[in-house]
């Protein structure tokens, strides 16, 4: 109820200014459907400055029907009510993951809390202020993945992964989530996951080869940017950089699983695109609070979610009130870089029932792989 009501204030003061990006979804809506000319399977390749996934112009394209004010306003109120929905699957995601570790629930349930009230104000900035649907559809999709691996759901951890990276290419950094899986489902999971994307994608990129160009479009290297204090001082996008960022948050999520601590890979997949990024738009805080919202719910057991708060803080507090663009781009490096650090190196130890479950699985994999 708190969050409900927490969510509505924020929702009333970001929809008098809100929608900013909504044009580009309706955009590519009418073009995926051939709406419009230079569109079909035809639209990457003529429109490369839509950097969005073709489930998003999907989505987008169940709002058509109304008059353009109202289907903006529905669709504002959409994607605000997954944020709320989020917050529930995180808190049950780690009440599931807890289970027989002596967790205490009402200490979950006020970490939940806590930290969805960090969580809310970026969402509503990703949601409703600039109304990106595939950024939301990529970490609502994100979620769901969480949720099916904590219940062993292999298949579901695969649609859900691809389903994300269908949205919102960069999404490609949540894959690791994969090896989390057991050894058994986690090729099931993954050619789930590698189907459903080359479905999606494969049909623009066969029929109108000038779709990689896509893949090389830029946007201003902003003065705020991180890149600028690693030399980077490339007025637009480097030809690196996004296979950078991705190539960075995929290895930094396959090493937190090898460290036991896969729900800390949303985390770093984020914290590597908000590193390298040329831009430097508050809406991408979304992604980073909805992984601090993860590794605070599952990956620890405190009762003050902290992480989560210091994200808020740093990185949309800067932006509020340090007028440096420089010192701006130094916040937002520290931050990426210390708390990557923190969540990798940390000594953590695992719960007494967790560790039992986990040498029971081992055990189990184990006899499977050797018959």
């Amino acid at each position: 109820m708190l969050l409900t009501l927490w969510t509505a204030i924020w929702f009333f003061v970001a929809e008098r200014h809100g929608a900013i990006s909504w044009h580009y979804l309706r955009t590519g809506e009418q073009l995926l459907f051939n709406q419009a000319s230079g569109g079909g399977l035809a639209l990457y390749a003529n429109h490369p400055d839509l950097q969005i996934g073709p489930v998003s112009f999907i989505v987008a394209g169940l709002f058509a029907p109304f008059p353009a004010a109202v289907g903006e306003k529905l669709a504002d109120a959409f994607m605000s009510g997954l944020g709320l929905y989020m917050l529930v699957l995180v808190g049950r995601a780690a009440a599931d993951y807890n289970r027989g570790t002596g967790l205490n629930h009402k200490r979950l349930q006020q970490r939940v809390l806590i930290a969805g009230a960090a969580f809310i104000p970026m969402w509503v900035e990703v949601s409703v202020r600039f109304a990106h649907l595939d950024d939301v559809l990529a970490l609502f999709f994100a979620t769901l993945a969480v949720r099916a691996l904590v219940r062993g759901n292999a298949t579901a951890v695969g649609v859900f992964l691809a389903l994300a990276v269908d949205s919102k290419p960069w999404a490609v950094g949540f894959l690791p989530l994969l090896l989390a899986l057991p050894r058994p489902a986690r090729l099931r999971s993954a050619a789930w996951a590698f189907g459903l994307v080359a479905v999606a994608w494969l049909p623009f990129y066969l029929t109108h080869l000038d779709t990689l160009q896509a893949a090389r479009f830029t946007i201003p290297n902003q003065p705020a940017s991180s890149l600028r204090w690693f030399g980077v001082n490339d007025p637009a996008t480097p030809p690196w950089d996004r296979p950078a960022q991705m190539a960075l948050g995929a290895a930094l999520g396959a090493l937190a699983v090898r460290r036991n601590r896969w729900p800390a890979v949303v985390f770093l997949a984020v914290d590597a695109r908000i590193m390298l990024d040329p831009s430097v738009y508050t809406y991408y805080n979304a992604s980073v609070l909805l992984g601090t919202l993860l590794w605070d719910s599952i990956g620890q057991r405190r009762l003050v979610p902290w992480v989560s708060w210091i994200a808020l803080i740093s990185l949309y507090g800067s932006a509020l009130v340090v007028p440096s663009d420089s010192t701006r781009g130094l916040i937002r490096l520290a931050f990426c870089i210390g708390s990557a650090a923190y969540v990798l190196l940390w000594p953590q130890r695992t719960p007494r029932g967790r560790r039992k479950r986990s040498s029971h699985r081992e055990e189990v994999d184990g006899n499977l792989i050797r018959s």
